[in-house]
């Protein structure tokens, strides 16, 4: 059986998309669009929910409930919801229902298993 060596790359053209183009749309334009689609999005924006998130994270000390690390640089430690929310106000409230994640876990693992999840 003859074997496969490569195709020449002379031979490669590119094919054009039949959509055209991907619009390049800027990370402040999709965040408009997702508060537009979804209002309780303007809930992380609050005083009362700064205060929560920081209270969830000086309660668990900054200590990410995953890998165990402790998080305690600007930005590096975020408060998560357990159970997602998807827009009831009482789940999203709920100090029962939120957690203390390091940046990296939280965007990592915990965004993936939620987008795994059928709801």
């Amino acid at each position: 059986m003859a074997r496969l060596r490569g195709i020449p790359s002379s031979r490669l053209v590119p094919v054009p998309s039949r959509f055209g183009p991907a619009p390049a749309v800027s990370e402040a334009e999709r965040s408009r669009q997702r508060l537009a689609t979804h209002a309780w999005r303007a809930w992380y924006a609050t005083e009362r929910w700064r205060r929560l998130s920081l209270a969830v994270r000086i309660e668990e000390r900054f200590t990410c409930r995953i890998c165990g690390r402790v998080a305690a640089g600007k930005g590096q430690s975020v408060c998560d919801h357990i159970t997602p929310h998807r827009g009831d106000p009482t789940l999203f409230w709920s100090r029962d229902n939120l957690q203390c994640l390091c940046k990296a876990c939280h965007d990592s693992h915990k965004q993936s298993a939620e987008r795994a999840q059928p709801w």
